[in-house]
C-alpha cells in the first residue's frame, strides 16, 4: 500500500443531512457491498448503522468504521452521528481522521450542529470539502448554502460543480474544472457520463468558473499571474492549486442527491485528489520526560511505533479498541506499552472493521485505522514501543449538562447494572456514573435527555436490566459576583495539643462557568504563614467547592488571594489551615451575593409557517429568548435560547404542537445567572429534599 494514496476520511454533518446514505452510496459503488439499504426506522436499516437502536430509530448513535478502495486509492470511512448528543463520537473520529467531508442540507443550510463540527474540524485542523446533497428537495438554493458556509463558518467556500435543473428536475451535476455535464444513469446511478455543457448554463458555468478560479488564486501566485495577463490556465494546475488550497483550509462544495444516487462518484475522486494523506498530515506527539519537548511522528513503517487509541467498544468476545497508527508497525501478538500505565499489553489479534463485521489481519501500519482485542485501555491513550517514549494529545471532552436516578428494580439487576454502567463508562468519557451522598441513589450524567434514554435503552436489552429512571436533573452551578474581604480564626482546644489557622485575604468572582475553574494566589509575605502550610489552605479552599453554601451545587468563577494570616508554634497544623480554609469559605461565600447559574441551550426548530405562532410563544413560556426567525418556502426557522430545566419533555410538546410536523436540535450554548424567583425556587427544593434524605 503506497501511503499517499491513503486517505482516512470521516463523514460529519447536522442530523438528518444524509451522511449514512451518503455512505451506504460510497460502500456500493466502491463495491464493498451489492445492495442498498436505507435509513430507515423499521429494523432494516443501513449498512452503517448496525446496532438495533439505530435502525428502530432512523438515526446513527455511535461512529461506524470501514475500509473501500476507490480507483487505486485505499480509504478508511467513518460515518458520524449527528445528534450533539453524540458528539464525543464526532470529536475522537476527528482527532485521529487525515480529511473530513461536511455534509450539508440544499435547504436546511448550515446548521446549529453544523457549527458544532466546523468548530471540531478546525479543533483539530481537520481539511475538508463540502457536499451539499438532497439537492432534489423542494426549495434546494446551494448558492444559499455556500454564502453561509461563508458567513456563518468563515470557511473560504466556493462552487466546484453547477447543478443541472433543481428540486425534482435535478438531473447532474456540470464539472467546473473540465467544463463538462455529468449524468448518473443506469439502475442505481452507477454508470457516469459526461456530455457537453447545455447551451443555457453555458454562460453561468463560465461566469461560476470563473469565481472558482479568482478563489484559487488566492493560494498561488502563478495562477493569479496567469488571471491578471489572461492566459489560458491548464486543468493540471488547477487540480494542483485545488489541492493546495484545501491543504490550507479552502472549502470547495460539491453537489448531489446521496438518496437518488447523484453526485457521489465525482466526490470520491475529489476525495482522493484533494483531501491528504496521511504523509501530508503534521502530527506532534510529546516527551513524557519533558512535556515542553514535541516529537514529530513520521508515518514510516520502519519507525518505532505509536498509535492512539481513539475508541472503545465492548463485545461479546471482549473489549475491542479501535487505533490510528501514526508510526511504525504494529504485528499480531506482539506486546507494546500503555504510555498512561506503563503495562506492557499482547496485542492477541488485529482486525480490520467493516462497521460491526470484522477481517483479521497480521499486521498494520503508519496510517492505517484497525482495531484490537485482548487489551485493557481507555479511550485517548497512547501505546508505543517503550515506557515514556511519546504522548498524544489526548481528545476534548464536554461537560455532561443533565443527569437522571437510575434505580434497578430487583437485587438481582444491580450487579448487571452496574456492569452496564462500567462498560457504558469505559466506552463514552461524557457518561458519567457517580453515587448521591444524601440519598445514595446512583445518578449518570451525559449531554442530552436523548443520550441518557439511549444508555438505558441500551442496559434494558444488552444486560436485561430493568431500570425505573428518575426525573432529570439539570446541573446547576454556584458562583461569587461581588468581590468581599475575609479574615476568619480557627481555634480548637481539647486536652494536649490543640488546633489554630488564621487566614485573610479577598474572594473576588471571575469570568469562567467550567468546573475547576478556580484560581488561588498566593500573598503572604514575610512568613505570616509557614510556606508549608499554604498548600493545605489551598486544597482547604479547592475540596469546598465540589458542593457550594447556597444548594450544593458545584462552585465556579471563584479567586481566592491570600495575603495575610498567623500561625501558632504547636497548635498550627496542615490540617488545622486545611478547615479554617473549608469554615472560611462556607461563612464567607454566602456573603459575596452567590448566585445560581443555570445551563442555557441553543434550540433550533423548524415547523411549518401556520404553526409559527403558538411554537415561539411556547418557546417564551419556557423562559426562551426568541434570537431569530426566517420562514423559507413554508418552512418557519426559529432560533431560541432556552433554559435546559424548562426544555424536559418538549419533544412531545412541540410534535402535538405542530401536527407531528415540527423538529428541534439543542446544543449548550453557556451558563447564565438563574432569574431571584426561579433561584429561591431551587434552594428552597434542595432544602427539602435534604430534609426527606434525613
Amino acid at each position: 500500500m503506497k501511503l499517499e494514496k491513503l486517505r482516512n476520511i470521516g463523514i460529519s454533518a447536522h442530523i438528518d443531512s444524509g451522511k449514512t446514505t451518503l455512505s451506504e452510496r460510497i460502500l456500493f459503488y466502491t463495491g464493498r457491498i451489492h445492495k442498498i439499504e436505507e435509513v430507515r426506522g423499521d429494523g432494516a436499516g443501513a449498512t452503517m448503522d448496525h446496532m438495533e437502536l439505530e435502525k428502530e430509530r432512523g438515526i446513527t448513535i455511535t461512529s461506524a468504521a470501514t475500509s473501500v478502495q476507490w480507483q487505486g486509492y485505499p480509504i478508511n470511512l467513518i460515518d458520524t452521528p449527528g445528534h450533539v448528543d453524540f458528539t464525543v463520537e464526532v470529536e475522537r473520529s476527528l482527532r485521529v481522521l487525515d480529511g473530513a467531508v461536511l455534509v450539508l442540507c440544499s435547504v436546511g443550510g448550515v446548521q446549529s450542529q453544523s457549527i458544532t463540527v466546523d468548530r471540531q474540524m478546525k479543533r483539530y485542523q481537520v481539511p475538508r470539502l463540502a457536499f451539499i446533497n438532497k439537492m432534489d428537495r423542494t426549495g434546494a438554493n446551494p448558492r444559499r448554502v455556500v454564502q453561509q458556509l461563508r458567513d456563518k463558518l468563515g470557511a473560504d467556500a466556493f462552487l466546484a460543480q453547477l447543478p443541472i435543473g433543481a428540486e425534482d428536475k435535478f438531473a447532474g451535476v456540470i464539472d467546473l474544472i473540465d467544463m463538462t455535464a455529468i449524468k448518473f444513469e443506469g439502475a442505481r446511478g452507477e454508470i457516469v457520463n459526461r456530455y457537453e455543457i447545455p447551451a443555457d448554463l453555458q454562460d453561468e458555468a463560465e461566469e461560476a468558473r470563473a469565481a472558482m478560479l479568482e478563489s484559487l488564486s488566492m493560494y498561488s501566485d502563478e495562477m493569479m499571474e496567469k488571471l491578471l495577463s489572461e492566459e489560458e490556465i491548464s486543468n493540471e494546475m488547477i487540480h494542483k492549486v485545488m489541492r493546495e488550497a484545501v491543504l490550507a483550509g479552502a472549502t470547495p462544495v460539491y453537489l448531489g442527491s446521496a438518496y437518488k444516487d447523484k453526485g457521489v462518484q465525482p466526490l470520491l475522486d475529489a476525495v482522493t485528489r484533494y483531501l491528504p494523506s496521511p504523509i501530508d498530515r503534521e502530527i506532534k506527539g510529546r516527551d513524557p520526560k519533558d512535556e515542553s519537548k514535541r516529537i514529530e511522528l513520521k508515518p514510516d513503517d520502519d519507525a518505532p511505533f505509536v498509535g492512539m487509541a481513539f475508541k472503545i467498544a465492548d463485545d461479546p468476545f471482549g473489549q475491542l479498541t479501535y487505533m490510528r497508527i501514526y508510526q511504525g508497525t504494529i504485528e499480531k501478538g506482539a506486546s507494546y506499552v500503555n504510555q498512561r500505565t506503563g503495562r506492557k499489553e499482547r496485542f492477541s489479534r488485529i482486525v480490520r472493521m467493516h462497521s460491526d463485521k470484522r477481517e483479521e489481519i497480521d499486521s498494520a501500519s503508519a496510517g492505517d485505522i484497525i482495531a484490537v482485542m485482548g487489551i485493557d485501555s481507555a479511550s485517548g491513550d497512547t501505546y508505543a514501543v517503550e515506557r515514556d517514549f511519546c504522548t498524544l494529545e489526548s481528545m476534548f471532552v464536554p461537560d455532561p449538562v443533565i443527569k437522571v436516578a437510575v434505580t434497578p428494580t430487583s437485587r438481582a439487576d444491580a450487579d448487571k447494572m452496574a456492569k452496564a454502567l462500567q462498560r457504558f463508562r469505559k466506552e463514552d468519557p461524557t457518561f458519567r456514573v457517580f453515587t448521591d451522598d444524601e440519598t445514595n441513589e446512583i445518578l449518570i450524567s451525559g449531554m442530552g435527555e436523548l443520550h441518557l434514554d439511549v444508555y438505558v435503552e441500551r442496559m434494558r436489552r444488552e444486560y436485561k436490566v430493568d431500570v425505573e429512571v428518575g426525573a432529570p436533573k439539570v446541573s446547576y452551578r454556584e458562583a461569587p459576583t461581588a468581590a468581599i474581604e475575609f479574615n476568619h480564626k480557627y481555634k480548637k482546644q481539647t486536652g494536649g495539643s490543640g488546633q489554630y489557622g488564621h487566614v485573610v485575604g479577598k474572594l473576588l468572582p471571575t469570568e469562567s462557568d467550567a468546573e475547576g475553574s478556580f484560581e488561588f494566589e498566593d500573598k503572604v509575605v514575610g512568613g505570616r504563614i509557614p510556606k508549608q502550610y499554604i498548600p493545605a489552605v489551598e486544597k482547604g479552599f479547592r475540596d469546598s467547592l465540589t458542593k457550594g453554601p447556597l444548594a450544593e451545587y458545584p462552585v465556579v468563577g471563584t479567586k481566592i488571594i491570600l495575603e495575610d494570616g498567623t500561625y501558632h508554634d504547636v497548635d498550627s497544623s496542615e490540617k488545622s489551615f486545611y478547615t479554617c480554609a473549608q469554615e472560611c469559605f462556607r461563612e464567607y461565600f454566602k456573603k459575596a451575593s452567590p448566585v445560581l447559574l443555570e445551563p442555557v441551550m441553543k434550540v433550533e426548530i423548524e415547523c411549518p409557517e401556520d404553526f409559527q405562532g403558538p411554537v415561539v410563544g411556547n418557546a417564551i413560556s419556557r423562559r426562551g429568548l426568541i434570537t431569530s426567525t426566517e420562514s423559507r418556502d413554508g418552512i418557519s426557522y426559529i432560533e431560541a435560547e432556552v433554559p435546559l430545566a424548562e426544555t424536559f419533555g418538549y419533544a412531545t410538546d412541540l410534535r402535538s404542537m405542530t401536527q407531528g410536523q415540527g423538529t428541534f436540535t439543542m446544543e449548550l450554548l453557556a451558563y447564565r445567572r438563574t432569574p431571584g424567583n426561579v433561584q429561591e425556587e431551587i434552594i428552597a427544593k434542595k432544602k427539602q429534599q435534604l430534609v426527606d434524605a434525613k
